[in-house]
């Protein structure tokens, strides 16, 4: 079961499979021996397939408008693709003979569905396997009941890796669990937070941890980083080179829903900043075996995700000195200034000022502030703010970096960059020398 939960929806042999068949399909649902069907059937159900996904693309771009940028054209044109199919499904049927006819009408249509589905879902890094759609568990899965709890006499230094020395039967890999975080302090509606221990969380005597809150796009959620960004490998391949020890992630609900867009402040949207910068770490500290220093706790997220870290690192530096923020907005935004004013701030324009971290650079230094901005090369429509966030960053006195990844606004980007940035994040928060 695990071979094939493991095959790729992204790369390999099933998209190409898919796609040949989708090409076959098309080709039999359009190829009648029906002068009618051909110069009828086919352009009216073309132009109906046509004219819903317009009017899709109004509903969702210019009215409801639940994401702060735009969907690329060309997701919209998959889903026109598969609409297609499914509106000449009935007339091919009836032109077909017989019942393997019909069958094989049926699947052309599935195949093309497929291919469009497979198509849309590369754009989005949402699913990358088999097992991520069919819910198959990783093996290295647990339930947080079934995670130990706290020791006597844990291992302590600054740095870490000064002092530790892995004991006998430390696991090769970590875990991963699922817990919800109460929200006590802030009262917002959060989906469950997936949380990753290194292998040296399991030893006898363990380390104290330091950890880092990872935060998924919108739409999203915290299944995102370990779906399509792969982080227990991630995180397990760094543990693997550094004696067992990595900082614990615990990627936490920033949205409240899969569409929902509060944009990381305290708002009638929902109080997701005092549940990131106060519910999240009171959980952290009462359940989990850390580092209990908060100059050691970090921050970071993909697109809305990198731009609530810096959110967080300009509004409570105290709480998360140390961020990573990946193809993050230039600003919170609902897709313009004036609709989110008057969204989550009463239409106060100095409100937003407030708690905006242009505005705060501006305004403050932040000198024991660090960050990375990493942004994909050919990501034209993030990378100017990301640049101007970074030109702002070292004017309010914060040590940052940037860095530019061959990629769009994709996981692409995003797990490399955090990839590349683990070793520089372990030092910030006192894991390695």
């Amino acid at each position: 079961m695990l071979t094939v939960a493991r095959v790729s929806l992204i790369s390999g042999w099933l998209p190409v499979v898919a796609a040949v068949l989708g090409v076959l399909g098309v080709l039999w649902l359009v190829a009648v021996r029906s002068r009618r069907h051909v110069a009828v059937t086919v352009p009216l159900c073309a132009v109906s397939a046509a004219v819903v996904t317009v009017a899709a693309w109004y509903v969702v771009e210019k009215v409801w408008r639940p994401f702060p940028d735009p969907i690329e054209t060309v997701i919209y044109v998959w889903i026109g693709t598969g609409l297609f199919a499914l509106f000449v499904l009935v007339p091919r049927l009836l032109r077909s003979r017989g019942w393997v006819g019909r069958i094989v009408t049926v699947l052309a249509v599935v195949a093309v569905v497929l291919t469009a589905s497979l198509h849309v879902n590369a754009k989005f890094d949402a699913y990358p396997t088999l097992g991520t759609v069919i819910g198959v568990s990783d093996e290295n899965a647990t339930a947080f009941s079934d995670i130990p709890g706290f020791q006597g006499d844990p291992v302590t230094g600054d740095p870490l890796d000064t002092v530790w020395t892995p004991p006998q039967g430390q696991p090769s890999a970590g875990r991963v669990t699922s817990v919800a975080i109460p929200n006590t302090q802030s009262g917002f509606t959060a989906r469950e937070a997936k949380i990753y221990l290194p292998p040296a969380y399991f030893a006898n005597p363990r380390p104290l941890l330091p950890f880092m809150v990872l935060l998924a796009g919108q739409p999203g959620s915290p299944d995102d980083w370990f779906n399509g960004g792969k982080l227990a490998e991630t995180m397990d391949t760094f543990a693997a080179a550094h004696a067992g020890l990595s900082p614990i992630v615990i990627v936490a609900d920033g949205t409240g829903s899969e569409v929902a867009n509060p944009l990381c402040v305290d708002s009638p949207l929902g109080n997701v900043a005092t549940y990131l910068a106060k519910d999240v770490p009171a959980w952290a500290v009462a359940n989990l075996q850390i580092d209990t220093n908060p100059k050691h706790w970090a921050i970071g997220g993909l697109s809305y995700g990198g731009t609530c870290s810096l959110q967080m690192a300009t509004n409570y530096p105290d709480v998360y000195p140390t961020f990573l923020d990946l193809s993050g907005q230039l600003e919170p935004t609902l897709g313009d200034r004036q609709r989110t004013l008057d969204a989550a701030f009463g239409g106060d324009e100095k409100a937003f000022e407030a708690v905006n971290p242009v505005d705060l650079m501006k305004a403050k230094k932040y000198p024991d502030t660090a960050g990375v901005f990493v942004v994909g090369a050919n990501d034209n429509d993030y990378r100017p703010g990301v640049m101007t966030l970074y030109a702002d960053a070292q004017a309010a006195g914060m040590n940052v970096k940037y860095l530019e990844l061959p990629g769009a606004h994709s996981f692409e980007v995003w797990s490399a960059g955090l990839i590349q940035q683990l070793e520089w994040l372990s030092q910030r928060m006192g894991i390695l020398s």
